[in-house]
């Protein structure tokens, strides 16, 4: 009796044992949310750096030597095309034009005298009192006298010209930029630093660059069979600026450079943004922003990627239901999902949330075989 009684016990135990261990396989596999890639046709939002450029930005400097006399304008200050900004000191270059009349003055007696020359000979080389040596030679003196004249009427005009030069005025409409000099400095017309710089951003220039691989599929999405058909067809453009806000106009991209950058693989384009506002100045940058349309395109979900050191990554399942930790490549976004590269493929699985508490090698229990499909933006 003792022996079937013990038997009994051992034999319960054994039932027990078997009992729990699904329990514990159960708990070292956790349940959790599945998502399974597909293909989809999505326009996504892609960035590339910008620098901000007034339609018109000329340094102004100035064209003769002397010191600056006046400063007419502050820096930001908004001036007009023909407005006075600085004054050299006239003195030097008004001496100059005075001389150069003097020059003038003395060069047209000079041509009355030798015309009165050829008058006094002329009648005596008819009479052959004299021979017509001293007559040619009066005429040569009259001809030498007239090019001395326009010389001096030259000279005269170049003395103008310098002494408008001590006047500066605003070649455009515009914002005026810093202003290294002030009242009193040396000024010369080659000096390495300019007066200030003058910015007519009513319309504002901004560049920004395209890698070789999407300015073939920017170009490929749009119509013509030229490249400059294909830029009349290109939809507006918007622009985010460095607060991470977006400017309230659209732009237009209307240059495409003629050629890829050898050493960086990339080429410019510029669009064309209007600033009624004066909002942004020359200087300023921001991130153009362009649609691009996808038609096999491969989507994830922002909140199932963790960033590791500027890289992303997904937990991926094989058909064992294994996860393995696998980095992918953002090519853009739409919406709250990333566009990725071919690390992926349509049909596979990555965990949804909850990895966080994951291994690589670690097997899950799939939450749900249902497909979770994204959709077409």
């Amino acid at each position: 009796m003792k022996k079937l009684f013990f038997s009994s016990i051992l034999l319960a135990l054994i039932i027990q044992a078997c009992s729990e261990k699904p329990a514990q396989t159960e708990a070292a596999t956790p349940e959790v949310p599945v998502f399974t890639v597909q293909e989809s046709e999505t326009n996504t939002v892609q960035e590339y750096p910008a620098a901000i450029r007034g339609v018109v930005d000329i340094e102004i400097r100035p064209q003769v030597s002397g010191a600056l006399e006046k400063v007419y304008v502050d820096e930001g200050a908004y001036v007009t095309k023909g407005q006075l900004l600085f004054k050299i000191n006239e003195r030097p270059y008004r001496e100059q034009l005075n001389s150069a009349l003097s020059t003038v003055n003395a060069a047209k007696a000079a041509i009355i005298n030798t015309q009165l020359e050829i008058d006094k000979l002329t009648p005596l080389v008819q009479n052959k009192v004299v021979s017509d040596y001293q007559l040619k030679t009066a005429q040569a003196s009259h001809q030498i006298a007239l090019s001395n004249l326009a010389q001096a009427q030259a000279m005269v005009e170049s003395a103008k010209i310098d002494l408008g030069y001590t006047q500066i005025h605003a070649p455009v409409t515009g914002y005026i930029g810093k202003l290294p000099k002030r009242q009193g400095s040396l000024l010369a017309a080659t000096d390495a630093e300019a007066l200030t710089t003058l910015s007519n951003v009513q319309q504002v220039y901004v560049y920004f660059s395209l890698g070789e691989v999407d300015f073939i599929n920017f170009k490929d999405q749009h119509a013509g069979s030229t490249l400059q058909e294909k830029v009349k067809n290109l939809a507006p453009v918007s622009l985010e600026l460095a607060n991470k806000t977006n400017y309230e106009e659209l732009g237009k991209i209307d240059v495409i450079d003629g050629q890829f950058d050898q050493n960086t693989g990339s080429i410019m384009l510029r669009a064309t943004f209007p600033n009624p506002h004066g909002a942004l100045r020359s200087g300023n940058t921001g991130k153009i922003q362009l649609k691009m349309k996808h038609d096999h395109a491969l989507l994830v979900p922002q909140a199932a990627t963790v960033e590791v050191q500027d890289k992303v990554f997904v937990y991926s399942l094989d058909a064992a239901n294994q996860v393995t930790k696998k980095q992918i490549q953002i090519i853009g976004r739409s919406g709250t999902d990333y566009l990725i590269g071919d690390d992926l493929k349509a049909g596979d699985r990555i965990v949804l949330k909850g990895f966080e508490r994951l291994q690589d090698g670690m097997k899950i229990t799939p939450e749900s075989a249902k497909v979770v499909a994204t959709k077409t933006k």
